[in-house]
């Protein structure tokens, strides 16, 4: 199976060297067509190893690592030249998975991705996807959402529908985006279903005391908001 890799980095001799050695590896290294919409490339790739280095044009990697973070476990290795302790900290603490200073050896990068792919997919063979959100936590391979001692149990478009407003979360989707989306998942939902779907998505956060969370935009579409 052959692994997608997103390598966020201006270098441009960097990038293309680690491309050309992964890909006798298996591995597809992708990268960001344009520095000020990762988000947008990360969510339409979904890769399955983040490479980002800390100083990139426009926003720096530890705003994409947070950005990331919100919506996935993805695997993260940040590779810079940068070495105070505050920035290994720093990417730690956000989530990181490994840090490695530039220069850096190849054949030392590529063991560490190894190893990080292998431990995360190879010896589980049901990842739990959770994500945070309003002190609530989402468990996207059980279809759940819980808050304190109270769940609520989603169907598979609720569910599908939650993760597409959480990707893109303080932000409006449209509804032709979900749509869409929805419809290239072979969901074929249409503008009815869709907003029966979102109603009965937004009843069932409610009753757990998630409220105000999913918010309508009159002519737009819907947002997942954070309170």
């Amino acid at each position: 199976m052959e692994m997608k890799v997103l390598l966020i980095e201006d270098d441009q001799s960097i990038f293309e060297m680690i491309q050309e050695r992964f890909i006798n590896w298996e591995m597809k290294i992708i990268g960001p067509p344009d520095f000020q919409k990762v988000m947008d490339y990360f969510i339409e790739q979904k890769p399955q190893l983040v490479i980002i280095d800390i100083q990139l044009p426009a926003f720096d990697g530890f705003h994409w690592c947070r950005e990331i973070r919100t919506v996935s476990k993805v695997p993260i290795i940040f590779l810079s030249s940068r070495d105070h302790p505050m920035d290994m900290v720093m990417a730690m603490q956000m989530g990181a998975d490994d840090f490695i200073q530039k220069p850096f050896h190849m054949d030392v990068l590529l063991a560490k991705v190894k190893a990080i792919l292998r431990r995360t997919y190879d010896y589980t063979e049901e990842r739990t996807e959770l994500v945070r959100w309003n002190n609530a936590t989402v468990d996207y391979s059980k279809g759940i959402v819980l808050l304190g001692n109270q769940s609520c149990e989603l169907t598979k478009n609720e569910l599908f529908i939650l993760r597409l407003l959480l990707q893109q979360l303080d932000k409006v989707v449209s509804r032709e985006e979900l749509m869409r989306k929805l419809w290239d998942d072979e969901r074929f939902v249409n503008d009815n279903t869709l907003t029966v779907n979102v109603n009965r998505l937004r009843i069932k956060l409610e009753e757990i005391g998630l409220n105000g969370v999913i918010v309508t935009k009159k002519g737009l579409g819907y947002m997942a908001v954070t309170l």
